[in-house]
């Protein structure tokens, strides 16, 4: 679906107010199903495939053969120099990937998408020293205040052994902030955008970032264990690893694709509200674990809190657009 609404994008509209609309939430919606299709799917196929980096490999390798195969057409990169100034994001776009699947094996969904909930505070940070930052209102510091509140009572009944978790996930916000930031920073109209498609942007993300995961492999050995990891992967297994790898080919395309259309904190309080969806899942029809109640108020208190600050943020904003229109509406 998201490789043929890329390709339909193409087009010239005959309304472009009316597209922009249909883009905005044709790439939000797609967004949103891959993104909580990858959690639940990573989180399965490490069980199965208990190879991280090798996975991840796995994974770019299907989005790079997708984009090469359905998206050619479409993939354009203006210059050199618009693929160097793009290779910056790809650091963090792998790191981002690998600490996701590493905090997934080391610890339950609810306590990743929990304190995945406090990532937008460190994006508003950043987005500070942009060429034109948002400004921040009284009901974002609640709304923040909130957040702790909920991530402090997940944690206060969390087992010893997921402590380890908390470190893959506070790496994978801060590698997810910046990969975010930046990808903002290089797409929006209103900041130094880079002349490469979208399908062009996806590729040189895995292409590229195949390199490094590549010498990962080996640095870590697993090149040795993928022919045994592979004869113990049962039929079901196999199903997970293959449905992360499609979903990872939508991720990869939906993410640049929205984030070029909605700013970073919007973007990262979008990735708040499919964790509703997440915590449902786990808690009612995975089952991996069983959650302790405080700690089901707390993932829900958390996540209400980060959708109250997208609230707060979206009303600041529309609050400057309407003074900058009153401004230049003003004579003389």
């Amino acid at each position: 679906f998201f490789l043929m609404v890329g390709m339909v994008s193409d087009t010239t509209p005959a309304s472009q107010a009316a597209w922009d609309h249909a883009q905005m939430v044709a790439g939000i919606t797609s967004w949103t199903i891959c993104s909580v299709g990858m959690m639940v799917f990573n989180k399965l196929a490490i069980n199965a495939f208990p190879l991280e980096c090798t996975l991840v490999a796995m994974q770019m390798l299907c989005t790079v053969l997708a984009m090469l195969i359905f998206q050619w057409r479409q993939i354009h990169i203006g210059s050199l120099r618009d693929a160097l100034q793009w290779s910056i994001v790809i650091p963090f776009f792998v790191g981002m990937l690998l600490t996701s699947i590493l905090a997934l094996k080391t610890a339950p969904m609810t306590l990743v998408v929990t304190l995945r909930v406090l990532s937008p505070l460190v994006s508003l940070g950043i987005e500070r020293f942009y060429p034109n930052p948002l400004r921040v209102s009284p009901a974002m510091f609640a709304s923040i205040f909130g957040m702790f509140l909920g991530t402090s009572m997940y944690v206060t009944k969390m087992d010893d052994k997921n402590w380890n978790g908390i470190m893959w996930v506070f790496l994978n916000i801060i590698l997810a902030v910046g990969d975010r930031l930046l990808q903002r920073l290089m797409l929006a109209k209103d900041q130094y955008p880079v002349d490469i498609s979208i399908p062009g942007l996806t590729l040189l993300n895995n292409f590229l970032g195949m390199l490094p995961i590549c010498v990962a492999v080996w640095w870590t050995d697993e090149l040795h264990k993928i022919p045994a990891t592979m004869a113990s992967l049962s039929g079901l297994g196999a199903v997970w690893v293959v449905a992360s790898c499609i979903v990872g080919v939508g991720i990869s395309y939906c993410g640049i694709w929205a984030q070029s259309l909605i700013s970073a904190t919007s973007f990262m309080v979008l990735v708040n509200v499919n964790k509703f969806a997440i915590v449902l899942l786990e808690v009612f029809v995975i089952r991996t674990r069983k959650p302790h109640p405080l700690q089901v108020a707390g993932a829900i208190v958390a996540i209400l809190s980060g959708v109250a600050y997208g609230r707060a943020r979206e009303a600041i904003q529309k609050r400057c657009q309407e003074q900058e229109f009153e401004k230049s509406g003003i004579p003389g």
